[in-house]
């Protein structure tokens, strides 16, 4: 299945790419942001032997360049043990728009991360709430109540002052307390999905119809993009209307012809299907009249005599 990461412009603008990394620095970090392995959440399993693969490095080299943007860029972690690597900020640029399609995907995604300390630390970086609120969702709370635990257990020896009851008594508290917080989560997380589900759920199911019919069988990466265009521009009507315009026009490439419409809609502060109608029925009504004044201007010239 083919898959498209995003490499914002400013790249090349980041003081820190261009005052901190070298050429090399900026070739690597490239790779980890577009390799095969990447997914949509900023963390996947990669061996230190593939990456060296790919790059046509030694293993040493790879090692080395890891360690690299570990311990000096400190702009990714790097599970020596799952293999797994997480990029920092990875979120604020490929996760900065929500959407079913692309909730569902990070959930998937989600699953299979062995180390979740860097679902943490990747999700910190998310400015969209709907999508942090999931990997929140994820976070492994595990360690957080047995240091707790831990420390609550040597104080209380120190003290000479709890028994075993108090203890157990102490740790079902703190299990009631992570239960309510997990459903706390759990709430947040099916309330901010709500609205969207209800009505991004038909919407995107529209615009699938209309492709799958007219356009192109909608493969995962196209149900993708078709989520992120709706996410985009909301009114699917709107979109439709850019994609039945593409049709028509018997675009190569009807879906990027229909972004490409939209786009120019929207510098003409037309952003609604609403208000494309009336953007239509205006320009009908100039070319009428235009038609009009020529043909009385031309009525007007036969009659004259020289």
């Amino acid at each position: 299945m083919a898959k498209y990461r995003y490499v914002y412009t400013t790249f090349w603008n980041d003081p820190r790419v261009v005052e901190e990394m070298t050429a090399e620095d900026k070739y690597f970090f490239l790779y980890l942001l577009t390799n095969e392995s990447t997914t949509q959440i900023g963390i996947y399993q990669i061996t230190k032997k593939q990456i060296a693969f790919d790059m046509g490095y030694s293993m040493e080299s790879a090692g080395a360049l890891l360690q690299r943007f570990r311990d000096h860029h400190k702009i990714i972690k790097y599970n020596e043990e799952t293999r797994e690597i997480a990029i920092k900020n990875w979120g604020k640029y490929n996760l900065n728009r929500g959407g079913k399609p692309i909730l569902d995907c990070v959930k998937s995604e989600l699953k299979e991360v062995k180390d979740t300390s860097l679902i943490r630390w990747v999700g910190e970086g998310i400015s969209n709430d709907s999508v942090r609120i999931v990997y929140e969702s994820y976070y492994d709370t595990s360690h957080d109540t047995y240091n707790d635990s831990s420390e609550n257990e040597e104080s209380s020896n120190d003290a000479g002052s709890y028994d075993t009851s108090t203890m157990r008594g102490q740790k079902e508290k703190q299990t009631e307390k992570q239960k309510q917080k997990e459903n706390k989560k759990e709430k947040q997380t099916t309330d901010s999905e709500v609205g969207q589900s209800v009505g991004s759920s038909s919407d995107f199911a529209r615009l699938v119809e209309f492709t799958n019919q007219n356009i192109t069988p909608v493969l995962p990466t196209i149900a993708e993009h078709l989520g992120y265009i709706l996410d985009d521009y909301k009114d699917v009507d709107l979109i439709l209307a850019a994609l039945q315009n593409a049709v028509l026009n018997n675009a190569r490439n009807k879906i990027k012809y229909a972004e490409g419409t939209l786009i120019n809609w929207r510098k003409d502060m037309i952003t609604t299907y609403q208000q494309l109608r009336l953007k239509m029925k205006e320009v009908q009504r100039d070319a009428t009249n235009s038609q009009s004044y020529e043909r009385h201007s031309n009525e007007e010239y036969d009659g004259l005599s020289l």
